[in-house]
């Protein structure tokens, strides 16, 4: 029987060992897709406790405890930060089987040298040993990211915000690690939300422009684009229900936007039009600037009404959408190539099922613009457990350039999780290395050093076209 979280961790093959070891644990970090605060880097926090660095704004965790029976005081409530670590040992104890209970104990090695398994048997020695650990200066935030070997930071940010902690952060020499924004606009694109128009009304004040029209939001928006430009951008993201293709024309996109903008109602396809139009709007730009496009879809959110009007967004309430047509995708990306506006774009589903479509896709829009112009996404947030991440690699491989994949993000609030990446470097090195035992690839350690190298940093830095870091 192997040891409970050894080196060998996953490795299942000494191929997996020797590709691991010697060619993917050496490899720094870029985390270009995460939600972590920017001004918590900027100020350099210092957590107070175990609680506040791994259990705030955590949804995973929050989801477990609530299938586990926990109140709600002790996930999102007022209970005292002790009580609620205590209830979440309790829980991690029995999640057998749950990535969680992989992650937590990666984290618990790498930032607190803690070898054992966290239960509700041990978890007051346990809340001890984090917080004296924390309490050192060598835990403040900007130390955990320098222990965590990370090089590049992609911040998530809205087309109104300031920037000024990213500003603040280039500006201090004394911190090595570049923290860029990434350009999340979904707010401007949600036109059916209640708040659409105070949300167009800022944009308005930060822009310098007057918005009555949608001709107006494209000037905003280039003005905005450009600021972003400016404070290092490369990378967009959007967030999607699904990707629509509702071509309509100019005059019929102005008519749905002033609809909007007089407070009057619109039909779903009115909606889906007016969301194709600004897509395609942003895709040129993102095309001309050499920036990445991130399409996440495939997502129900705030099923729960009850809890949502509690707790709000982001609080565990989500799941996946069914509802992803692929067709309507491929449309799409071909009305960019057509017009020759169809930027490096990454995809993910957050429905499994879509890999196999994905994959198809990809192929039809690949050039010589890039390697994997058309990526398909790392296994995105109900997936990125072990199943998941093999599967969607398994796909990527049998239908696309696994070689040319662009790897593992963090996609998280918290600052241990740079431990993901070791999780998905591991059963990368898995996968491989059971292609080679198995007599499918030849042991060439040349050829697959370099592919576990480049899919574990390499080719994100190629990719997003980061030159810092060449």
């Amino acid at each position: 029987m192997k040891a409970f979280m050894d080196e060998n961790f996953l490795l299942q093959s000494e191929t997996a060992k020797k590709l691991y070891h010697e060619y993917a644990a050496k490899m720094p970090i870029l985390d270009y897709h995460c939600h972590i605060n920017p001004r918590e880097i900027a100020e350099d926090r210092q957590f107070e406790n175990i609680t506040q660095v791994w259990l705030g704004g955590d949804h995973y965790k929050w989801r477990f405890m609530r299938s586990c029976g926990v109140d709600e005081y002790y996930i999102t409530g007022a209970a005292p930060d002790k009580e609620k670590f205590m209830k979440w040992a309790e829980c991690l104890g029995k999640a057998i089987g749950n990535p969680l209970y992989h992650w937590s104990h990666l984290e618990l090695k790498a930032y607190f040298g803690f070898q054992g398994a966290l239960s509700a048997r041990n978890a007051e020695e346990v809340w001890e040993l984090c917080n004296r650990k924390l309490a050192d200066p060598s835990m403040s935030v900007r130390n955990i990211i320098r222990k965590s070997n990370v090089k590049l930071i992609c911040t998530t940010d809205d087309p109104i915000d300031s920037l000024e902690w990213h500003k603040k952060i280039a500006e201090d020499k004394s911190f090595d690690v570049y923290v860029l924004p990434a350009w999340r606009p979904d707010k401007a694109m949600n036109l059916e939300k209640p708040d659409y128009r105070d949300y167009i009304q800022k944009l308005s004040e930060v822009s310098g422009v007057k918005i009555s029209t949608f001709e107006d939001l494209k000037k905003a928006l280039k003005i905005r684009l450009d600021f972003f430009a400016s404070m290092g951008c490369l990378v967009s993201d959007h967030g999607l229900e699904y990707v629509m293709y509702e071509p309509a024309s100019d005059t019929e996109i102005e008519a749905i936007f002033t609809k909007v903008m007089n407070k009057e109602s619109i039909t779903r396809r009115e909606e889906m039009q007016f969301k194709t139009a600004f897509l395609t709007f942003l895709c040129g730009e993102y095309k001309k600037r050499n920036w990445v496009l991130q399409l996440h879809y495939g997502v129900k959110r705030d099923n729960n009404q009850p809890m949502f009007s509690k707790i709000g967004p982001d609080t565990g309430y989500d799941c996946i959408n069914n509802y992803a047509p692929s067709s309507q995708l491929a449309d799409f990306l071909n009305h960019l190539e057509t017009q020759g506006s169809l930027p490096k774009t990454i995809l993910y589903s957050l429905n499994p099922n879509d890999n196999e479509s994905i994959g198809t896709i990809l192929g039809c829009f690949q050039n010589s613009e890039a390697v994997a112009k058309i990526q398909q996404g790392s296994a995105w947030w109900f997936n990125d457990n072990k199943t998941g991440m093999e599967n969607q690699m398994i796909s990527l491989a049998n239908l696309g350039n696994l070689s040319g994949f662009v790897g593992m993000l963090t996609d998280s609030r918290s600052f241990l999780s740079y431990t993901r990446h070791e999780y998905f470097r591991r059963i990368l090195c898995n996968l491989l290395g059971n292609w080679v035992e198995n007599g499918e690839f030849p042991e060439d350690y040349d050829i697959l050093g370099e592919i576990v190298q480049n899919i574990s940093y390499n080719n994100a830095v190629n990719y997003f076209d980061f030159d810092m870091l060449k």
